[in-house]
């Protein structure tokens, strides 16, 4: 006979409720929320958090893992531990750059048979929409992934190559019936092949290779498409104020769109990267300071569904960082930003400046993702919600050290900035993570309570 689980009480002064923040007593049970009571008023095991504040698990859901066929770049192991040690309590891993990638039911049975025991936070999986791959969606529909990733333009890796107007239309289609979300990188590979590409150290010839006319153009081709076939789509890594404008148009002629933008485009700017320092390469751009301003005057505005990490790794060779022995070359380098562990300290470092509280906060990197997959269960601290909870202590602050990292390899932009907000302890229902020890985390499947 199973002995009953213990119910624990988390006791903060700062709960971070989705009516706000204020003390309370979270009564948790068998991995679950069961009530949240006043500060004081419950009976169990308590754990009390005195001034840190209690939030709710981090709900990323663009994380690039890697894992089978690119391990040396990432993997669930690691990656889940950077969640951890960063508040994230959730993933949802992207349909590339793993090889194979996540595109037909027998890869996502090979990605979920790598993953599994091997996961120190919960983990869904994106799968992919590609060309010739049509038939495919709705099998890898009804076996759970959260939905279908497509490029527009290059993504830089052969096995998942991008789709035309035609075949995004035959994708977008038939993700319209089959009542799946389609999760878009675009940018206009015109746009792209005519840009100035200039090699060297210099960001500003980087920046000069990616307009911001690439992501708009891409932008208003795939919401004529989404008009015309009823799909869901969702914009993901917004990274250029010119796109804003057309998703308004668009949800007020009734189309479908949501979209996301992420730590790096809200707390870095173009005019900060110093030569040659490829750890802030990533594509769509790190873009200019009034370009920043103008996403976090959308975010407070709540046009955007989320701020995720679009954690994307690669070996520190494929950076070409001069700190490695690289060349510092921004067009050769590998296009991508290892955050998963910093961007909740970074977006709360750049929130609290602007005047944001950490209901904001929540509501941006783990209620509002959790909505967008269908997380029923994840991004609130409520009755019935897993009990994936956060000690953060918002006053603290810290320089990032890259080697403090879990992430597979210690390379970040962020490296040796100042940041606020520390991560104390993270559970994953109801048990606290540790990153040293044996690995807890669930595979995840859509539709799942």
């Amino acid at each position: 006979m199973r002995r009953p689980e213990l119910t624990k009480v988390f006791r903060s002064r700062r709960a971070v409720l989705p009516d706000g923040e204020r003390p309370a007593d979270v009564v948790v049970s068998e991995g679950r929320i069961v009530e949240v009571l006043a500060y004081g008023a419950g009976a169990g095991e308590v754990v009390d958090l005195g001034e840190l504040a209690l939030l709710p698990g981090l709900v990323d859901s663009h994380v690039h893992v890697n894992e089978p066929g690119r391990t040396e770049w990432e993997g669930f192991a690691t990656a889940t531990r950077a969640a951890a040690a960063g508040g994230v309590t959730t993933i949802v891993d992207m349909p590339l750059n793993s090889i194979p990638p996540t595109t037909t039911v027998d890869n996502l049975e090979a990605k979920r048979k790598v993953a599994e025991d091997r996961l120190f936070v919960d983990t869904g999986l994106w799968g992919g929409a590609i060309p010739g791959n049509t038939g495919d969606l709705a099998p890898l529909h009804e076996a759970g992934v959260f939905g279908f990733k497509s490029f527009l333009a290059p993504s830089g890796v052969d096995e998942f190559p991008h789709l035309n107007r035609a075949q995004l239309e035959e994708a977008l289609a038939e993700q319209a019936r089959i009542g799946a979300l389609a999760i878009i990188h675009a940018e206009d590979p015109k746009i792209l092949d005519e840009a100035p590409h200039t090699p060297g150290q210099d960001y500003a010839d980087f920046l000069a290779s990616r307009p911001d006319d690439a992501e708009a153009v891409a932008v208003a081709g795939l919401l004529e498409i989404a008009q015309r076939t009823g799909a869901r789509v969702h914009i993901l890594h917004v990274s250029s104020a010119a796109v804003l404008p057309l998703l308004r148009e668009a949800r007020a002629a009734g189309v479908q769109v949501t979209a996301e933008t992420c730590p790096h485009y809200l707390t870095l700017a173009a005019e900060q990267v110093p030569a040659g320092d490829t750890a802030f390469k990533c594509c769509p751009p790190i873009r200019s300071e009034a370009n920043r301003d103008l996403l976090w005057e959308a975010l407070a505005a709540g046009e955007f569904a989320g701020v995720v990490s679009d954690h994307s790794p690669s070996t520190p060779e494929l950076k070409h960082l001069p700190s490695l022995g690289g060349d510092g070359d921004f067009a050769a380098a590998w296009g991508g930003i290892a955050s998963l562990q910093l961007g909740l300290p970074a977006i709360w470092t750049e929130a609290r400046r602007r005047g944001h509280s950490l209901s904001d906060v929540v509501r941006w990197m783990s209620a509002g993702p959790a909505a967008l997959v269908g997380l029923t269960t994840k991004g609130a601290i409520a009755p019935g919600m897993d009990a994936d909870l956060v000690a953060f202590d918002p006053d603290a602050a810290f320089t990032v050290d890259p080697a403090g990292l879990h992430h597979r390899h210690p390379v970040t932009p962020y490296a040796g900035r100042s940041l606020s907000g520390v991560v104390r302890t993270t559970w994953l229902r109801g048990e606290p993570v540790d990153v040293n020890g044996t690995p807890t985390g669930r595979l995840l499947t859509r539709g799942e309570k």
